[in-house]
């Protein structure tokens, strides 16, 4: 049975869904989780960086869990052509400064909307609605996304995901643990594709990538990737979130600080040098006319100690 509550902190409102050992805090500016945690010897104890702060911090990374859509990463000069108009915004799209009414309830959950009469014109221009559902399933978080195309005659295309930041002890004690594969790792030098990329063989374990250039970002391709659960362990801090990306076809890998480590579920990928056509990004999602687009992903939260 999941509880439901309403928070008003320093004029932030959240709204709580709680199971068992396990609850969600989520502000209604952005839809952005803020706290993920479990109850440990009557306290709690947070997933995510600054867990539970609706503060902004004194300098540094101010999100926890910042929504991302209708683009993701990066616009070259915060603008893009899309079927002849120009698309604006700055990083990840307007949806992480988006105002949502309060959310539906469901049995296991909330779901916020986004309109297709509300999505500001010149952040995208064509008739598309979003539902994004939180729900609490067998101790797990469930993240849904559900993109409405109302255009009756045009396909729309949209780019979207999650950028959550997990609390760590220190990025040398935060492991970070990929299952076997072939990814395709793509370089974004100045957060923009240069049309490079190559394919990095992973064997099951601790990830092969230098820690020291999380700042610029690894973004990679999962297609080559069959089981796609990933796990982040900081034993310091004694915590581990599981992630089911199984429906998940690209993840960025970002850290700017020792306290968190950015493990991004992403259904696209950023702008290119030299730009392309907004409809021709890649890993831009299609939705048919009047279609409906579904993807989802999990994070399991655990404690170690």
């Amino acid at each position: 049975m999941v509880e439901f509550n309403t928070i008003t902190d320093d004029g932030v409102t959240l709204d709580e869904i709680a199971a068992g050992d396990l609850s969600v805090r989520v502000s209604r500016t952005g839809a952005e989780m803020v706290s993920i945690a479990k109850v440990s010897g009557g306290g709690r104890v947070g997933f995510l960086y600054r867990d539970g702060e609706t503060a902004p911090p004194a300098s540094g990374w101010a999100n926890h869990a910042t929504v991302m859509g209708y683009f993701l990463h990066r616009l070259w000069h915060e603008q893009s052509v899309y079927r002849g108009r120009i698309v604006r915004g700055g990083n990840h799209g307007f949806l992480r400064h988006f105002a949502f009414d309060a959310p539906r309830r469901t049995d296991d959950g909330l779901v916020y909307s986004v309109p297709a009469d509300r999505v500001p014109p010149e952040a995208y221009p064509l008739r598309v609605s979003l539902e994004l559902a939180y729900r609490l399933v067998d101790g797990a978080v469930r993240v849904e996304f559900a993109f409405t195309n109302e255009e009756p005659e045009l396909t729309a295309h949209v780019s979207f995901g999650l950028h959550p930041g997990f609390a760590v002890a220190s990025l040398a004690d935060a492991q970070l643990l990929l299952p076997p594969g072939r990814y395709r790792r793509f370089f974004a030098p100045g957060n923009f594709l240069n049309g490079q990329s190559e394919v990095v063989e992973v064997a099951a374990g601790e990830m092969p990538f230098a820690k020291s250039a999380l700042p610029d970002s690894y973004l990679l391709g999962l297609e080559g990737v069959p089981e796609r659960t990933i796990v982040l362990e900081s034993p310091a801090r004694g915590t581990r979130v599981s992630l089911d990306f199984a429906e998940v076809p690209f993840l960025t890998l970002w850290s700017e600080s020792d306290e968190f480590f950015c493990v991004e579920p992403c259904w696209g990928l950023p702008d290119s040098n030299p730009p392309v056509a907004f409809e021709d990004k890649i890993g831009i999602q299609v939705i048919p006319p009047g279609g409906v687009l579904r993807r989802s992903f999990g994070i399991r939260p655990t404690l170690l100690r």
